[in-house]
């Protein structure tokens, strides 16, 4: 089980390639409900490289806010790769950032879960400038507090990989 030591050490690692490589980020969540932005926040110089965090939880602000179209989230759920990508996307109208990551899913019941995306399901959308730097789904175990803090993680540990390998 992910502890918050393994938080904290995934965060600052990669809080530091964001810092020796100038780029800034900012976050669209949904499922974490900014969780994710918080947990940067608390690393080390986060004011030179945390541009901020939009909350997406209701799927009406990813449609008022993100630009993202009721169609879509018809069509896909609002806990869907689809859907994290275009909030992503849309947070970069809204926010100047070098990397705009988007996180939605299921850590409890209550929304587009099924057979094929059990509660647990998180996906995570990271883009650099206009490009996808990758688009992932996970299926988390635990309570809803541990699969958030596991996909807070794990977004952490994709943003370090794919920056250490695409600086």
């Amino acid at each position: 089980m992910m502890t918050e030591k393994d938080l904290r050490v995934s965060i600052d690692r990669v809080a530091e390639v964001l810092l020796n490589h100038s780029l800034s980020i900012a976050f669209a969540e949904s499922a974490t409900a900014g969780c994710a932005a918080a947990e940067f926040s608390l690393a080390c110089n986060a004011g030179k490289f945390l541009t901020g965090g939009l909350v997406c939880y209701d799927a009406r602000l990813k449609t008022a806010l993100l630009d993202v179209p009721e169609s879509m989230i018809a069509k896909y759920t609002p806990e869907s790769a689809e859907v994290t990508e275009a909030i992503a996307r849309g947070l970069a109208l809204l926010m100047t950032a070098d990397i705009h990551v988007g996180i939605t899913g299921l850590p409890c019941a209550g929304g587009s879960e099924s057979a094929e995306k059990p509660v647990g399901t998180m996906f995570v959308v990271a883009i650099k400038g206009g490009s996808q730097l990758f688009s992932e789904r996970r299926v988390f175990q635990g309570d809803h507090q541990q699969i958030v803090l596991q996909a807070v993680c794990w977004t952490a540990d994709l943003l370090f990989k794919q920056l250490v390998l695409e600086p």
